[in-house]
């Protein structure tokens, strides 16, 4: 059967290798025979993309960092040097600052569809929060990276968001100094963001280490949210998922590579190729496109604590969604009440995020509560409900009654072996 053979190395050198760190057969278990379910549709490749981006930033982030100053005097020349001066300085900026745009598309679908078919659900619970910390890491990463290139979007959305952070009582005016190095956005807020963001990409490698390690404990998740039980169920992840992981990266690298080399700046903020100005505020300061969401839910609500809170909130709430979500059915493929009030919630983070782009007036301040409230409704009221009263569609028998037939309810009879055709 596939992905249930065991490495047994061939030559002599790797016979002796074996012996001493057996790093072959882990990587053969994990990587090669290691057994996947059967019927995993392309929405899974995006962990394979996550990989793929993550290694991409941290390259270009290196090589980046050879050539940046992190100095207020010198940082927005530096990076206007390395897009004229380095060898292929341009494409190495382009590739990065547009990796960090893509690297969140990828990690917002592939927690939609964690969301979709329940893969935060027990045994997975561990592997859900470690999803939900890579999440908080790349936030924090992406935020200073921002600040790096020294424009004038830079700069205000440096003041605007660190300031957020003296809400906390007692002691927020502290941390604030301490981000900023200082009583005002500066030199050292610079140097220590400079830091920060060049150290977590390898605390985010390690984590995704970590991710992994919990997937391989407990295993994927499928479309059905039905685990494995027989070799039947499942296929060797070589060739089987790597050709399907590769095929649709090639495709993710086509319209990243169009970003790329046809309209580079279209996710970014023109203002951006301003020198910083502490003097002169931007009409309008917005954070990146990815970070709109979260930026609607803080400016719709009129009290600062209570919006740095539900800030915050927005996010932690996702570590405990295995709990909140007290159905024991996974897959929105079999809960039609959870597929139409999930599509909802879906719309509205979408909602936010154009909300968070516009000027905090009238009535897009308005809309904006009422998306946050329901984002915050799913969690707290509409899940637990669900749970409770909701009529869920019967469930398959297996994996391969899935795939190979119509699939048989839990509790019927399967249809002879020759009734398939």
């Amino acid at each position: 059967m596939s992905g249930h053979s065991i490495y047994q190395p061939q030559s002599p050198f790797m016979q002796w290798l074996e012996r001493r760190l057996p790093i072959a057969s882990l990587v053969y278990s994990s990587f090669v025979a290691y057994p996947t379910p059967r019927n995993l549709n392309y929405w899974w490749t995006f962990g394979g993309i996550l990989s793929f981006m993550l290694g991409v930033q941290i390259i270009t982030g290196i090589v980046l960092a050879m050539h940046y100053t992190p100095h207020v005097d010198y940082a927005f020349n530096s990076v206007e040097g390395i897009m004229r001066d380095v060898n292929y300085g341009w494409l190495l900026r382009y590739i990065h600052s547009n990796g960090a745009s893509f690297f969140f598309l990828a990690v917002y679908i592939h927690m939609a569809r964690g969301m979709y078919y329940g893969s935060y659900k027990e045994p997975r619970e561990v592997l859900w929060i470690l999803g939900v910390i890579l999440f908080l890491l790349m936030v924090a990463t992406g935020f200073m990276g921002y600040v790096l290139p020294w424009g004038q979007m830079s700069f205000w959305a440096a003041t605007v968001i660190t300031n957020l952070f003296s809400a906390i009582p007692g002691v927020g005016g502290s941390i604030v100094t301490w981000l900023w190095g200082g009583y005002a956005v500066g030199n050292p807020t610079l140097n220590r963001f400079y830091s920060l963001h060049y150290l977590l990409p390898f605390v985010i490698a390690g984590v995704v280490v970590l991710h992994v390690w919990a997937l391989h404990m407990v295993g994927q998740n499928n479309p059905t949210g039905v685990e494995p039980k027989t070799e039947k169920d499942t296929v060797a992840f070589t060739p089987y998922a790597t050709v399907k992981d590769a095929f649709f990266v090639g495709l993710f690298c086509i319209v990243f590579a169009y970003f790329i080399f046809y309209i580079p700046n279209y996710l970014g903020h023109s203002d951006n190729y301003i020198p910083a100005n502490p003097s002169q505020t931007p009409t309008h300061i917005v954070p990146e496109w990815y970070y709109l969401p979260f930026y609607a839910i803080l400016r719709g609500i009129p009290s600062k604590l209570l919006g740095v809170t539900a800030l915050a909130g927005s996010i932690v709430v996702l570590a405990f969604l295995p709990w909140l979500d007290t159905s024991r059915v996974r897959s929105a493929n079999y809960r039609p009440l959870y597929r139409q009030f999930l599509f909802i919630f879906f719309a509205a983070v979408i909602g936010l995020g154009y909300l968070g782009s516009q000027e905090p007036t009238g009535g897009y301040v308005i809309a904006a509560r009422i998306l946050t409230a329901y984002y915050f409704a799913f969690f707290f009221i509409i899940l637990p409900l669900l749970g409770l009263f909701e009529t869920t569609k019967p469930l398959p028998n297996s994996i391969s009654e899935s795939v190979l037939g119509e699939g048989v309810p839990i509790g019927a009879s399967a249809p002879p072996p020759g009734a398939r055709g």
